[in-house]
């Protein structure tokens, strides 16, 4: 089972990370400046993430494939990591579908 996972980063703004069963990050958020719109960054992705058409398929400068997931208004919500091939990031698409919506969210902010 999936979940999120809100902490701080060295500036003290609010980030999230979904990740997948297995531990690993598959999505990870821009810096908030509150808990609470890192909050809703967690909402939107759940609700987000079910539409093929909000994934920006990207490929880095190395070549690396990668994805954002996007909000109805064009805002990225979520950044994928760069993958080795354009079928890892399709797996990597399809672990955010079926990880995001059910996920639960744990905070490790303090």
């Amino acid at each position: 089972m999936g979940k999120f996972e809100i902490k701080t980063d060295k500036s003290g703004k609010f980030r999230f990370n979904l990740k997948a069963g297995n531990g690993q990050v598959i999505l990870s958020s821009e810096a908030y400046n509150s808990k609470s719109a890192c909050e809703n960054g967690i909402e939107s992705v759940k609700k987000n993430s079910q539409d093929d058409g909000k994934f920006e398929r990207k490929t880095a400068k190395d070549g690396s494939p990668y994805f954002n997931l996007k909000a109805s208004n064009g805002q990225v919500i979520g950044a994928s990591e760069m993958y080795s091939s354009t079928a890892a990031m399709e797996n990597g698409i399809a672990s955010v579908k079926k990880n995001a919506p059910d996920a639960s969210v744990v905070d490790i902010s303090a």
